[in-house]
């Protein structure tokens, strides 16, 4: 991806958010734009007004740490905003090439037998590893029942980003689909910037961009996350309305992937839910397996 076009668009639409009074400053009048002007962000920044356009043109390359620093502070970047603007700017001076984390692709990757067992071992709630292009790379039992919608049609490949803005099944699935659309674009945008040549996700993207104008204009207001915990709702065609918790842990072994476990409140209907998704998840394996024997 274009990295002084990224760079720029970014720090552009993040002073686009911030008010006057968010900063601390007047309003005024006479604003042609609800954000920040530049020269008020470069002097929050306390860099001269030329120097901070040119960072808004999208030249990283050189810049300091304690810069960026006033810049984030100035734009009230969060964490994930701040991380974003860092690999943007190693990526303009060329170090992301050393700091970067060595990366497998999607089909070079396979999980290690200790890893697939860890998984199996989780039998209360789904338990999968992901990459940051949203790829399913390994699941347990209950994770490959609960995405049934996803593996349902070969055309998602197994991606929960393509199933979210291709296939119309996602909007059951998510009964706060405009949330979960959100989340996936930030994801891939925050990936985009801690890994730019990725040329999967190059190809993700374009073909996201393509196809769904949903996926187009999420992708423009380049916002970024760090997805770790919380909690969503799922309505499962096999058992229904689901709210669960998720915990998402960066795996040391393997950087750049996440494994993902999704529990229950105890004693909830959420928690009976998962029990019964078990159970159809058994009885659909012990189907398909009398269905193989009878070939």
């Amino acid at each position: 991806m274009d990295n002084q076009r990224e760079a720029g668009e970014f720090l552009t639409s993040r002073r686009a958010k911030i008010t006057p009074e968010q900063a601390g400053l007047p309003a005024g009048t006479r604003r042609r734009v609800p954000g920040l002007r530049r020269s008020e962000v470069a002097a929050l920044a306390d860099v001269s007004v030329e120097y901070y356009a040119k960072l808004e043109r999208g030249n990283l390359a050189g810049v300091s740490p304690a810069v960026l620093e006033a810049v984030a502070r100035a734009l009230r970047l969060d964490d994930a905003e701040r991380a974003h603007l860092l690999h943007l700017a190693q990526a303009a001076d060329g170090s992301d090439v050393l700091t970067r984390p060595r990366r497998r692709t999607t089909r070079q990757w396979k999980a290690h037998r200790s890893l697939q067992w860890t998984l199996d071992a989780v039998t209360a709630g789904p338990a999968f590893v992901r990459n940051g292009r949203m790829d399913l790379l390994a699941t347990n039992r209950l994770a490959r029942a609960f995405y049934a919608d996803v593996y349902a049609d070969p055309r998602n490949q197994a991606n929960l980003a393509r199933f979210a803005f291709l296939d119309p099944s996602s909007r059951r699935f998510y009964p706060d689909w405009d949330q979960a659309a959100d989340i996936a674009v930030a994801i891939l945008r925050t990936e985009a910037g801690r890994d730019p040549h990725d040329k999967d996700l190059h190809d993700l993207v374009g073909e996201l961009s393509t196809r769904s104008d949903d996926f187009r204009t999420r992708w423009g207001a380049h916002d970024v996350r760090h997805h770790g915990t919380g909690t969503k709702r799922y309505h499962h065609h096999a058992v229904g309305d689901l709210t669960l918790a998720y915990e998402g842990l960066e795996m040391a072994a393997a950087p750049g992937l996440t494994l993902t476990v999704y529990t229950a409140e105890p004693g909830s209907p959420s928690e009976e839910g998962l029990r019964l998704l078990a159970s159809w998840a058994a009885t659909e394996e012990a189907q398909a397996l009398t269905r193989q024997a009878a070939r």
